[in-house]
């Protein structure tokens, strides 16, 4: 049987254990002290070694960075319980490092403590106890999410502009995990989305709001996961076309709603709507790639505007919306996977910003990144073999300046023209792109650790109540609970070669019922809910 209050009880007596060996340690350095014979050179050197001793407390054991010193021994490491089978280390205490770090660095160790005692519970127990403990509660989490739909208690008014956004995190969620809504549900959700769609094109937050770009994208991605033909011949196409080439800017970016503002998130949102619906045409693209291009900073990521900091959200947008116009090679692709896949901490889980707690709705926003670079490798090697040819050229110029030959530049013309071409795909509709881009087969395997992400998932962000959270710690809610397990898909997934292939049992983090279906991950549906949309809307 399973039991909730079991997983409950571990990590509090690991809590009490953990209090009790922080206590250890000046126990011990008291009895020593103590111990010490009290000759008058002896008491010097005693009260010297007590000074220094005070001096390393206040200090605590790690440098100004944060990190620990070399050759200094965490409380962890001088415990004589510690078990010879974890490799885990125990980060050092935030009350140890009070007047020295900042809030945010406190928060870090906090959060890294807390982990740490879940994992090293996780890894201390037998193994069918460890099987239990990484299995995705499906009837929990569906009962949770169910629930929401029909009711919402009133701490949910705050969301009053967000109710597409609630259908989607829900129903997306239920279909990940192979269910689905009955057909009143399903009738009451399209009627809904029906009164909150606007007669001149778009989806509002609700009856009566103003049409919106976020809730427009959540609204058709939810009728396109419900994906009867009522639910989808519902869309008025023609409208959302017009309504989506009102938000054109001249920059040639996108407004999230009319005078609204101007960023990567609206510009993805109407690309992906305008690409899923067979409506994407020359008008709407019209220099949106130099705009996603001017986002891209200096480390990689791609920020939400020109000048802003990188962010794992803007950079997920950027890169899918460069896909589904088939500009991606204007990315500097290479750093941008450097930066993502950096962005994958000490915790398994992945931040959204540098020097940024781990949050497990990037376990999509970051792990589909990387998901989508895995098929775009031969543009990533490419642009890199580019990169070095054009050093090459650059110190064949230099030599050709000061009359060498071209034998003793070493330069290889065929080389120089390696890297250049592009995959003829210039007869392709712009609404094809995200079809195609999911048919390319990976050349190789994830380009982060999938497991221990699936353990962060599994572990610290599922509640055995139902539902998923930020991290250990916070509330579960609808939000997180899409985002993790769409980003659990992506991670059991990202070892399979062809789109959709049922991956191998040593791909997926304990059992294997934990699989969920697999999303395409530029649009974040449910990839057999799209094929069925692609279908509908290629006839129109």
């Amino acid at each position: 049987m399973r039991s909730s209050s079991f997983y409950a009880s571990y990590q509090t007596q690991h809590q009490a254990k953990g209090k009790a060996k922080a206590r250890l340690m000046p126990l011990r350095i008291a009895h020593r002290r103590s111990a010490a014979p009290k000759t008058k050179d002896r008491r010097t050197r005693a009260t010297t070694t007590r000074r220094e001793a005070r001096r390393e407390a206040a200090a605590g054991r790690c440098s100004s960075s944060g990190l620990p010193r070399s050759g200094s021994s965490t409380p962890m490491e001088s415990s004589p319980t510690r078990s010879s089978s974890s490799s885990l280390s125990l980060p050092p205490s935030p009350s140890d490092r009070q007047g020295r770090l900042t809030t945010t660095q406190l928060e870090q160790l906090r959060v890294e403590q807390e982990v740490y005692g879940i994992y090293r519970l996780f890894h201390g127990v037998a193994p069918h106890t460890r099987s239990f403990m990484v299995e995705l509660w499906r009837d929990k989490h569906i009962e949770f999410l169910a629930r929401g739909l029909k009711q919402l208690g009133p701490s949910y008014h705050v969301l009053d502009a967000n109710r597409p956004w609630l259908c989607y995190w829900i129903i997306h969620s239920i279909t990940l995990m192979g269910e689905s809504v009955n057909s009143e549900l399903e009738d009451n959700v399209v009627q809904f989305l029906s009164h909150c769609e606007d007669k001149n094109g778009g989806y509002g937050g609700g009856p009566g709001q103003m049409p919106h770009l976020a809730t427009t994208y959540a609204a058709v991605n939810t009728l396109i996961t419900l994906g009867s033909e009522m639910s989808l011949s519902s869309i008025h196409r023609e409208n959302m076309l017009k309504f989506l080439l009102q938000m054109k800017d001249s920059s040639g970016a996108f407004r999230m709603h009319n005078g609204g503002e101007i960023d990567v998130r609206a510009c993805y949102t109407a690309i992906s709507v305008a690409s899923i619906l067979n409506v994407l045409d020359d008008e709407l693209v019209t220099d949106l790639g130099n705009y996603i291009l001017s986002c891209q900073t200096y480390e990689g990521g791609i920020a939400g505007e020109p000048g802003s900091e990188a962010h794992g959200g803007y950079t997920f947008c950027g890169l899918a919306t460069m896909i589904l116009i088939n500009e991606v090679d204007k990315l500097d692709l290479p750093s941008l996977v450097d930066w993502v896949a950096s962005r994958q901490g000490v915790e398994c889980g992945f931040q959204g910003r540098v020097n940024k707690l781990v949050d497990g709705c990037y376990s999509f926003w970051q792990g589909g990144v990387l998901a989508l670079a895995q098929r775009l490798l031969p543009i990533v090697h490419k642009q890199l073999e580019s990169s070095f040819i054009s050093g090459v050229q650059a110190s064949a110029e230099c030599k050709k300046s000061c009359n060498f030959t071209a034998g003793e530049t070493g330069q290889d013309e065929n080389l120089c023209r390696a890297g250049t071409s592009h995959p003829d795909n210039e007869g392709e509709k712009l609404s094809d792109f995200g079809f195609s881009s999911i048919g390319r087969q990976t050349e190789c395997g994830p380009l982060f650790h999938s497991i221990a992400l699936q353990q962060y998932i599994l572990l610290c962000s599922q509640v055995l109540e139902g539902g998923f959270r930020d991290k250990p710690g916070k509330q579960r809610d609808f939000y997180h609970s899409c985002y993790c397990l769409s980003g659990l898909s992506v991670s059991q997934y990202s070892w399979s070669k062809d789109d959709g292939e049922p991956p191998l049992t040593s791909a997926v983090l304990g059992p294997y019922t934990n699989l969920l279906e697999p999303v395409h991950p530029l649009y974040n549906v449910v990839l057999h809910k799209y094929y069925k949309s692609h279908e509908f809307f290629s006839t129109l």
